[in-house]
């Protein structure tokens, strides 16, 4: 009598895979299917938000160029799937878990989305599936949200099913290091996890860089993220010396930048903003709350990072003043509010705190981005961008986001001018 196989019986060499589920189809979600589907895999692209996928549907979505290419492809081919069904869960042969992990308003993890996900994730969960988790969280977030759930339900981890972390590694809005040409660290619960996941992976990405667990790879997540929160700040904070110096800090950094060993450069800005440095840090610090280890230098890195915006401010106050204004009253442009260059996202960008605290001071503050029509404040209101802004009109410009491949020739019109950027020139203000 032939032996019925379990899905731990089979070699590793024959196991296909030829469909993948994606929960999330936000900015890391949807190019990690387009990517798969590019790679001859079928996606179901899964979301909670009929809207999202609508605007999926339209092409109404922020893509780069490639990408962009890949999604009106992937619409007129058969293939890619977009469903809130999250039943449809138990047809992949691996499941993607790519939902945001923010903080809440006292800066500790908001893992609603992605327990939901984990949730119905595990709810449908059958044997023979591969299930990675992409989104960045605590250590010890896939044995938590995961393992524990699905031994529970009876399904053996390594043989039954295959859990693995390979954290996302998408910059919105970079053509130069897109997902395709950047490796993916990959640590499964068991080393055939990690070579089930390794075949979702290596269709993403040019290599797997396999470690020993789902929780060095969180860890790395965590450490590539705090690294660069720690030297942002430190950059922010050569940039104010400089300025007390009467020195320009970009060429200090340009000329640091030609040691070819033992220097990065990182430069200083109006803050951070987007969905990883704001974020990210902080799960490690909740996290190490309950221990004896403190990180003090992550704790100081991102207190003065909360506390850019305020110093923008703060400069914008001295600019008027040393030309005989003051804030109440004055007429200040901020130009550009996406929180980097080339995107259409605003997520926990400097540039709302900055018009909400330019506001509360009495200035009549507007401002202008090609790439995002309107904002809404904390307070609810609402701003519409400037469609043709001209210098002359504002007492003030404050550059905050200046858009690749858009005319700003007329900022130099402003009477004044501050440079939160630290690229515009010239610039006879860089804060």
């Amino acid at each position: 009598m032939a032996k019925l196989l379990t899905a731990g019986d089979v070699p590793f060499s024959s196991a296909r895979l030829s469909s993948v589920a994606v929960i999330g189809m936000g900015y890391v979600g949807l190019p990690t299917a387009l990517g798969l589907h590019a790679n001859g895999i079928s996606v179901l692209g899964i979301d909670h938000d009929p809207h999202r996928l609508e605007a999926i549907r339209n092409q109404n979505v922020d893509l780069i160029g490639p990408d962009r290419e890949r999604l009106a492809t992937a619409l007129g081919e058969s293939g890619f799937e977009l469903t809130t069904d999250v039943a449809r869960l138990a047809e992949a042969d691996a499941v993607m878990v790519c939902v945001p992990t923010p903080v809440d308003s006292r800066l500790l993890p908001d893992l609603g989305p992605l327990s939901d996900a984990c949730d119905k994730l595990v709810r449908y969960a059958r044997a023979g599936q591969t299930f990675i988790l992409t989104s960045t969280s605590f250590i010890g977030t896939t044995a938590t949200m995961l393992v524990g759930p699905l031994t529970d339900r009876g399904l053996t981890v390594g043989s039954d099913v295959f859990v693995a972390s390979s954290p996302e590694r998408i910059d919105p809005g970079n053509v130069r290091h897109t997902q395709q040409e950047t490796p993916r660290v990959l640590g499964g619960v068991t080393p055939r996890c990690t070579d089930m996941a390794a075949r979702v992976i290596e269709a993403l990405s040019p290599s797997a860089h396999r470690v020993g667990s789902p929780e060095v790879a969180e860890m790395t997540k965590l450490y590539e993220n705090t690294f660069r929160a720690v030297n942002i700040a430190l950059a922010n904070e050569f940039a104010d010396i400089c300025a007390d110096l009467t020195l320009d800090p970009m060429e200090v950094i340009d000329a640091a930048s030609t040691k070819p060993y033992g220097f990065m450069p990182f430069h200083p800005g109006p803050g951070v903003g987007g969905h990883c440095i704001p974020c990210d840090p902080h799960y490690l610090l909740w996290q190490l709350s309950e221990t004896r280890t403190g990180a003090p230098l992550v704790r100081q890195a991102m207190n003065a990072i909360a506390e850019r915006p305020r110093r923008v401010v703060e400069r914008v106050q001295g600019v008027l003043s040393d030309n005989g204004k003051g804030m109440a009253g004055s007429r200040i442009l901020v130009v550009g509010v996406s929180y980097k260059p080339g995107v259409r996202d605003v997520r926990s960008s400097p540039a709302l705190e900055i018009i909400e605290l330019l506001t509360r001071r009495g200035a009549k503050v507007g401002y202008y981005d090609p790439l995002i029509q309107r904002v809404a404040l904390a307070d609810g209101t609402v701003l519409e961008s400037i469609v043709e802004p001209a210098g002359s009109d504002w007492d003030a410009a404050l550059l905050h986001t200046v858009q690749p491949d858009h005319d700003y020739a007329w900022v130099h019109q402003c009477p004044m001018t501050v440079d939160a950027t630290y690229r515009f020139s010239p610039s006879p203000a860089p804060c």
